[in-house]
C-alpha cells in the first residue's frame, strides 16, 4: 500500500511527560469550568479509553472517575477483563450496564439491519447511558476518540462522538500508544487489536482497510505539515491511498464540528462566538 519514509514516523514522537501534563491540565481545567470535579467515561477495554481513564484520575483524582462498561451480548469477553484490570489498577468506581435488552426490540424490527446499522445504535446507547449516569453521578461526560478516528469520521455522531470534552483528540494513534506505554496501561491492553466491539470479530483496521501504521503518517503529512496530495504521493506513499484517505477527512468534516449555524447576527454561535472571554 505504502512505501514508508522512516524519518516520517520519527516526526510523530512526542515528549511523552509534557504530553502527560498537559492533558491533566486540560481535564482539571475545562471540568473545573463546568463548576464539577468528576468524570464518566466509557471503559470499553481498549487503549483509547485505559488512556483517557488514567489521565482522568490523575487529574481528577480516581474516587471522582467513574468508569461504565456497557457489554453487549457479542461483545469479547476479553474487553470486560481488560477493563476490569483497569478499574483495579487504578482504584475507580464502576458501574457494569449490559446493553443487550435495550438494543434487541429495535434490532427485532428491521430484521435486515446492517453491522453498521446495529453498531450506529449501540454506540448511542452507550452515550445515552453515560449520560444518564452523568446525571446522577454529577460529572462532565469524557470522550476516547483519538486524532485518527476523528479525522477519517471513524466515529458515530451523538454516539463516541456525542460527549462533553475529548482529552486524546489531539493525539494520533500512533502517539496514544507511545503515552499508554509511558503510563504504564496493562500490556494486554496496549497489544489487543484496535476495535470498537460493535460486533465479534469487528476490528477497527479491518474496517478502514488500513493499518493506523500507515495512516498516521499520511495524515501527520496531510495535517499537521499542510502537505498536498502531491506532496505525500512525492514522500513515497501510493496516490491511490492518499486520495481515499483525503476524501474521508474532507467528508466526514461535519461530524468534527456543532451542528452549523446560518449566519445572521454580528455574533453567531460558531463562527464569531466561540468561548467565553474568561470564567470568573
Amino acid at each position: 500500500m505504502t512505501t514508508k519514509t522512516p524519518d516520517i514516523s520519527a516526526r510523530l514522537a512526542i515528549n511523552t511527560a509534557v504530553a502527560r501534563k498537559m492533558l491533566t491540565g486540560f481535564i482539571a481545567d475545562e471540568i473545573s469550568k463546568t463548576r464539577m470535579s468528576r468524570a464518566v467515561i466509557g471503559l470499553s477495554g481498549g487503549i483509547d479509553s485505559a488512556l483517557s481513564a488514567t489521565l482522568a484520575a490523575e487529574a481528577l483524582g480516581a474516587q471522582n472517575v467513574l468508569a461504565v462498561r456497557m457489554p453487549y451480548r457479542t461483545s469479547s469477553p476479553d474487553s470486560l477483563s481488560d477493563a476490569e484490570q483497569v478499574i483495579q489498577a487504578l482504584g475507580l468506581p464502576s458501574i457494569t450496564v449490559e446493553i443487550t435488552p435495550m438494543a434487541e426490540p429495535l434490532f427485532a424490527q428491521f430484521p435486515d439491519m446492517s453491522s453498521t446499522r446495529r453498531g450506529n445504535i449501540m454506540a448511542r446507547l452507550r452515550m445515552t447511558i453515560l449520560y444518564d449516569q452523568s446525571a446522577t453521578w454529577g460529572g462532565l461526560v469524557m470522550g476516547t476518540s483519538n486524532k485518527t478516528e476523528l479525522l477519517l469520521g471513524y466515529s458515530t455522531i451523538y454516539g463516541d462522538s456525542g460527549v462533553a470534552l475529548q482529552p486524546i483528540g489531539d493525539l494520533y494513534k500512533t502517539q496514544v500508544r507511545h503515552l499508554a506505554a509511558a503510563l504504564d496501561i496493562p500490556q494486554s491492553v496496549q497489544t489487543k487489536a484496535p476495535s470498537a466491539d460493535l460486533w465479534e470479530g469487528q476490528t477497527d483496521e479491518g474496517e478502514l482497510g488500513f493499518t493506523y501504521a500507515d495512516v498516521d503518517q499520511a495524515l501527520f503529512l496531510l495535517v499537521d505539515e499542510r502537505y498536498t496530495v502531491e506532496e505525500v504521493v512525492e514522500e513515497g506513499f501510493a496516490r491511490s491511498f492518499v486520495e481515499k484517505v483525503w476524501q474521508r477527512v474532507k467528508v466526514n468534516h461535519y461530524k468534527r464540528t456543532m451542528p452549523n449555524i446560518a449566519k445572521l447576527s454580528r455574533r453567531t454561535i460558531g463562527h464569531d462566538f466561540l468561548y467565553l472571554r474568561d470564567y470568573v
